[in-house]
């Protein structure tokens, strides 16, 4: 059973009124996504416990951050995290579908860690299913979201399963979205990837910058690579 919360370096998640718990895809996307250097707005889509938008509170000072989540109790709970933490006075939770949302400034940044799964079977507990599962915010409505709202020289970065790269990467082209960046993940060097972190601009990039990492060298023991990612976040 998962923990009522999780302590990082300088905020704390509570977590037990949301259906997707603290996890690594989550920690990976906070800790590996980018922002333009003169971001000021970052846009975290389906916030959940708002440990992303925490992160990238704490990743990019000079920015203000929106979190929003359309599950009530997630809303609440995200909304306690941000207030007992120091950067409450540039974090904003919302409730609201994505799709819905309206908003003529542009965000600098988005960041996403999507529901995981698509085309399975859903679980009876519809507060689960809702964030596990792509029934509420396909992929199609989620690009066409990021391209509405994402500014021209902004950056939109997700984690999404490997198995759904080509489905996604092919919204993400309709959309008008180009790859810039890709960090292929594997929990041991002799594991097939389970997931992928990939940034997306509005324009062309003349070269794709693409790493293939592992998050544990050894069993229970964190790659360098994993390691310096976090640093600033987990507690040793």
């Amino acid at each position: 059973m998962a923990n009522d919360y999780f302590q990082f370096k300088h905020f704390v998640v509570h977590q037990q009124h949301c259906a997707m718990k603290v996890g690594t895809d989550g920690t990976l996307l906070g800790a590996w996504a980018q922002a333009p250097s003169n971001a000021c707005r970052i846009l975290d889509i389906g916030t959940g416990t708002g440990l992303i938008a925490l992160m990238m509170a704490q990743r990019f000072p000079q920015a203000s951050v929106f979190g929003v989540e359309i599950d009530t109790e997630a809303v609440a709970q995200a909304t306690e995290n941000v207030m007992e933490s120091p950067f409450s006075d540039r974090i904003s939770i919302q409730k609201e579908d994505i799709t819905q949302l309206e908003d003529t400034d542009g965000f600098d940044a988005i960041v996403c860690n999507p529901p995981f799964f698509v085309n399975s079977l859903t679980c009876p507990d519809k507060q689960r299913t809702t964030a596990r599962h792509t029934v509420s915010l396909t992929y199609e409505k989620l690009i066409k979201s990021v391209c509405r709202l994402l500014k021209c020289d902004g950056f939109f970065s997700v984690v999404i399963p490997s198995e759904s790269r080509q489905e996604f990467e092919a919204y993400a082209r309709l959309g008008g979205l180009f790859i810039s960046r890709v960090c292929i993940v594997r929990t041991t060097p002799n594991k097939i990837p389970k997931r992928q972190l990939i940034e997306f601009k509005k324009s062309p990039v003349n070269k794709l910058f693409t790493e293939d990492v592992v998050l544990e060298q050894s069993p229970h023991i964190r790659s360098e690579w994993y390691q310096q990612l976090t640093n600033d976040f987990y507690i040793k």
